[in-house]
């Protein structure tokens, strides 16, 4: 058979080199792949071929196909064949392990990695019934040489991963091996820990003779391939093999951190044991980890790699990949540190753990972004612990903590600037800023859940911290960096450094304040220093609209304390108010930014909030609020209608405290009486219930250029800020909450038959009486998408009724523009007002007609006819309603 073998050796030689030959065409590449496989498949000859083809003395992808050709006939033939031929081949293969292969400096990979896979493939037909000495035979190659462990290892690995992580095994064959792995787990693991212990000490010994750096090299490559394959194993074998002999096994790998070229390896094996799961009494033993040697290797390594992480030129990226893996450990260790301590198996907080929280620490002030993220649920999950957030070591730790976190607030490390020693770690980790801002926005909400829990711990201590830090930025001036605002000249854009300082600097304290009203007792309250701090920012002005946004914020987050000083509350008004007509340039034309309109929204939202959550103690300002909200009013252009709504209702929740049914029904129907004047008006019944008059009065029947004024705007204005209003009013307006109150205030009306109190609602007549029209809006909105309407749009507005972007990225969950959408002014086309104009209309409408019921009560209930009037107007040509507008229906109307 010799020269048959030799012959077609020679062929499938030749039939390699062309298939791996670049220049060979695409023909000849697929008759050689073709004669290769027909080969495999169907010749009698398959194991001496591939034996020859695997002697070291061929090329590198001719022995790779030799020993594919061994893995093949193994698969698909092994059963079939002769018991002889099965030893001969086992013989042969392990040949190949002894003798077959160059040094491991020197052998492929992918030579390895094929040779490992053939030796795993006959384990799992014959190990253990008709190989039963396979492991000794394993042990005794690792004596011939560096290359035969690490091969050695790759089996160990290779049979971990077939049979316990992709279970490519029958079922029955699967439980055999594992079976049998698992009762020789304890001899398997002495074996493994004292080739690495071999291993690394040759390694430490050679590494410092000069002219011995190769064979140390080769030392280091068996200590990798040895940790590869602890790896596989420590996930799943029992807890009492990783902690045997107390521990052996977690103490060397701490003492391998300290190691270069094995710190990686090391680290993803303590890693997995440390996240192991199970029974509390089986983790206990973990705890080793807070003992000295442990916790001073740990902290080394923390404090060290620190600096070499991207510093390190050969390879920052592997250096940088153990940062995160170190990190991960000790967020692992503190998971168990917590799920231990306190528990039914009676864990002692650990001696040593102003050590770990120091090494933690070391990864919460690291300049990459991503690391500092990673700490934070465990700092989280301390600052809660019952018993640890007691600990003076942790008290300590919560105060460096907040300092920490007012560095790490600060925006910045953007992998597009160099203006941060973050910004290196960030091209690592993010694609654009696009990520890296989505990233940072997460990462702030989680720093603000924890500074929340660790109020709890130190209130006025956080309070003290979060108040130096107000006071420097109010006497800090301002820089707006090179970044120019396209808002006005001189001003900043939203990565200038004084507004990152101000952004950060009030999310802090406004993490801070909102806890030590909760946490602390009224008369400890620091309520002088809280009232001072308020003085500084309300006497603080500035022209920047997204630095007064944060005194905005700031406002309202300090308000609780004033009261406590009621003759401040003026004050904080007139600075509010003064900010709902903010204008960077009087008097312009042009758009306002979108920063500006967020200033004045800004200022609405902390007035109605106000008044929601302090109504009573607001009251006694009411007069003062509702003759400056008239003046306001008297000039139509000086507030837009969501800028009045938003007033109107502050004034509709601060009524509510009026407590007398006569009096707060007789000041919303002077509030309400221009807009029942003009929805009840005839002209407004004609177009609210005809589609074709309602199409001609908002202009979409018109053709409109762009640059031109649309003269139909100031109608869809006036249109909206009705329902606006209907809707504020349904929304806000109630009756006491306290049931004396409420009899005493004429509210109640009667009791049903249990006893409940029936109350009525003092909007209750003039929502009534605006309702028939608010039906017929509904009625007409939904009529208009009937075909004979739409054919009545103007060219210009023929997707008026298509989906506007908001609701697009709203509905497939897509983030909106976070970066730089401050400055431009909000430039519209007149298709996309009109599509806000509907959009917002059908939705306010569907709002107002779900809330109806809850504010209006019987009275609403009550109304005759009232299942026929929905039915006739909400129900309507419903065939013809597009999907995102019946969506809108669905979710508000039958949500309420």
């Amino acid at each position: 058979m010799g020269e048959p073998v030799a012959d077609m050796c020679d062929q499938l030689v030749k039939a390699v080199n062309v298939m791996m030959d670049a220049e060979s065409s695409q023909i000849y590449r697929l008759e050689a792949l073709k004669f290769c496989e027909e080969f495999k498949e169907k010749c009698s000859f398959c194991v001496p071929c591939g034996l020859q083809l695997a002697d070291k003395t061929q090329t590198a992808v001719v022995r790779h196909f030799g020993l594919q050709i061994l893995e093949h006939v193994i698969k698909f033939r092994w059963n079939n064949m002769p018991q002889q031929e099965k030893v001969q081949l086992k013989n042969c293969a392990m040949g190949l392990l002894s003798t077959g292969t160059y040094p491991i400096l020197e052998e492929e990979s992918h030579i390895k990695d094929v040779l490992s896979r053939i030796i795993v493939e006959m384990i799992k037909r014959e190990w253990p019934q008709h190989w039963p000495d396979m492991l000794k035979e394993m042990e005794a190659l690792t004596s011939v040489g560096e290359a035969q462990t690490e091969l050695v290892m790759l089996i160990l690995l290779r049979l971990a991963e077939d049979v316990i992580t992709f279970r490519t095994l029958p079922t029955q064959r699967r439980r055999d091996i594992q079976q049998t792995l698992t009762q020789n787990m304890e001899s398997i693991f002495s074996f493994l820990l004292a080739i690495l212990q071999l291993h690394v000490d040759e390694y430490r010994k050679l590494k410092r003779i000069p002219g011995q750096e190769l064979q140390a090299k080769a030392h280091c490559r068996v200590g990798v391939a040895t940790l590869n394959t602890l790896a596989g194993y420590i996930d799943w074998v029992a807890l009492a093999n990783i902690t045997n002999d107390n521990c052996r096994l977690l103490e060397m790998l701490c003492l391998l951190l300290s190691e270069t070229e094995l710190q990686l390896e090391a680290a993803e094996c303590l890693l997995i044991a440390i996240s192991r799961k199970g029974k509390l009494e089986d983790r206990k033993p973990l705890m080793v980890l807070f003992d000295d040697v442990a916790m001073h290797y740990i902290l080394s390594a923390a404090q060290s790699a620190d600096g070499a992480a991207i510093c390190n030129k050969s390879s920052p990226t592997q250096h940088y990949t153990f940062l995160k893996r170190l990190c991960q450990v000790l967020c692992a260790l503190g998971s168990q540190l917590c799920s231990l301590v306190g528990s039914d198996v009676e864990v002692e907080v650990p001696a040593n753990l102003s050590k770990y929280t120091e090494a933690f620490l070391a990864f919460t002030t690291h300049p990459s972004q991503f690391l500092r993220s990673s700490t934070q649920i465990t700092w989280g999950t301390l600052f809660r612990h019952e018993i640890l957030s007691k600990d003076p070591v942790i008290i300590q730790m919560t105060i460096k903590y907040f300092r920490a976190t007012m560095t790490n607030l600060v925006k910045t490390g953007f992998p597009s600037s160099n203006d941060s020693p973050s910004c290196e770690y960030s091209r690592h980790d993010f694609d654009s800023d696009e990520d890296f801002n989505s990233f940072f926005n997460s990462f702030r909400a989680q720093q603000g859940e924890v500074v929340r829990n660790a109020c709890r711990i130190v209130p006025l201590e956080a309070f003290q911290i979060a108040a130096e830090w107000l006071q420097y930025q109010i006497s800090a001036p301002i820089d707006i960096g090179t970044t120019v605002s396209k808002t006005a000249e001189g001003l900043c854009s939203i990565l200038s450094p004084s507004v990152v300082q101000w952004d950060a600097m009030t999310f802090f304290t406004e993490s801070v304040v909102g806890k030590i009203f909760k946490n602390v007792e009224d008369e400890k309250l620091p309520v002088d220093q809280g009232i001072e701090l308020l003085q500084a920012v309300l006497n603080y002005n500035t022209q920047d609209p997204l630095i007064l946004s944060c005194v905005l914020t700031n406002v309202s987050v300090l308000f609780p304390f004033v009261t406590h000083r009621p003759h401040f509350l003026p004050q904080v008004l007139y600075k509010l108010f003064a900010s709902i007509t903010f204008e960077v340039v009087e008097e312009s034309k042009a758009p306002r930014t979108r920063a500006v309109k967020n200033i004045r929204r800004h200022a609405c939202s902390s007035i109605i909030k106000m008044s929601r959550d302090y109504p009573q103690f607001i009251l006694p300002c009411f007069d003062m609020m509702y003759n400056h909200v008239k003046k306001l009013f008297s000039s139509e252009a000086l507030l837009n209608m969501l800028e009045k709504c938003a007033l109107m209702e502050a004034l509709v929740l601060i009524s509510n405290q009026f407590k007398d049914y006569n009096k707060q029904k007789q000041f919303l129907e002077e509030l309400m009486a221009t807009v029942a004047a003009r929805w009840t008006s005839d002209e407004m019944r004609r177009v609210l219930w005809d589609p074709a008059l309602f199409l001609d009065f908002v202009g979409a029947d018109q053709l409109a250029a762009e640059g031109t004024e649309h003269t139909t705007g100031i109608n869809r204005s006036r249109l909206s800020f009705c329902v606006y209003t209907i809707l504020g009013v349904v929304k806000r307006a109630r009756w006491p909450a306290d049931l004396e109150e409420a009899k005493a205030g004429g509210f109640v009306v009667g009791y049903t038959p249990n006893g409940a109190p029936i109350y009525r609602n003092p909007c209750s007549a003039q929502v009534l009486a605006l309702l028939p029209n608010l039906l017929a809006l509904i009625r007409t909105l939904n009529s208009l998408f009937l075909p004979e309407n739409i054919c009545r749009l103007s060219e210009t507005f023929s997707k008026a009724y298509d989906m506007i972007e908001v609701e697009k990225n709203m509905v497939l969950g897509l983030p909106q523009p976070a970066l730089d959408i401050y400055d431009p002014p909000v430039y519209k086309t007149h298709l996309e007002r009109m599509q806000g104009f509907f959009c917002t209309l059908y939705d306010n409408c569907y709002h107002t007609l779900g809330k109806a019921g809850l504010s209006l009560q019987q009275d609403f209930y009550t109304i005759e006819g009232l299942a026929e009037q929905i039915v006739g107007s909400a129900f309507v040509s419903l065939d013809n309603v597009p999907d995102h507008r019946l969506r809108t229906m669905l979710h508000i109307l039958l949500s309420h």
